[in-house]
């Protein structure tokens, strides 16, 4: 079975490359990016402007393998790829969640971007805490030893 997505627009960052790019939102602060969405689905836009944050989903362009077994930029052991948030995957899909700045005709100005310039946008999807917080009880498995490293990382290009 093939599954074919057709992506809505493109997301344009200061990131040319994946060797230093912030490995989640949360190394990006502050850091500026643009969506520019396709003709077609400007109309989809309305309303995103009463929401703060956005989610986006979007093709990791430039990953041409992955592995089941990585080693994560925050760990020095092989983990399972599922365990992980490694962009080497089966699919190469992306997700981040990003503060949203404005929205003006087809332009999103957007905040916080761990993504490398050019990246083709699958979905966007209007953050909700409420639907995303079932409880305040979370396991974060291995991470836990690691997550303070979070903000501090930067892609080495390894994926």
């Amino acid at each position: 079975m093939d599954i074919i997505f057709k992506p809505i627009g493109t997301i344009y960052s200061p990131f040319e490359e994946t060797t230093g790019v912030p490995i989640q939102p949360s190394a990006a602060i502050g850091i500026r990016g643009r969506i520019v969405i396709f003709d077609e689905f400007i109309e989809g836009l309305k309303d995103l402007d009463g929401f703060s944050h956005i989610t986006l989903i979007y093709h990791l362009h430039l990953i041409k393998t992955f592995s089941l077994h990585v080693i994560p930029f925050v760990d020095k052991v092989e983990r399972g790829v599922f365990s992980t948030r490694a962009p080497a995957r089966p699919n190469p899909i992306g997700l981040s969640v990003v503060r949203l700045i404005e929205v003006k005709d087809n332009n999103v100005i957007i905040e916080n971007v761990d993504i490398v310039n050019g990246t083709p946008l699958l979905d966007i999807k209007p953050y909700v805490p409420g639907c995303e917080n079932y409880d305040n009880e979370y396991k974060i498995g291995w991470l836990t030893e690691n997550i303070n490293k979070l903000n501090e990382m930067k892609s080495d290009g390894r994926f």
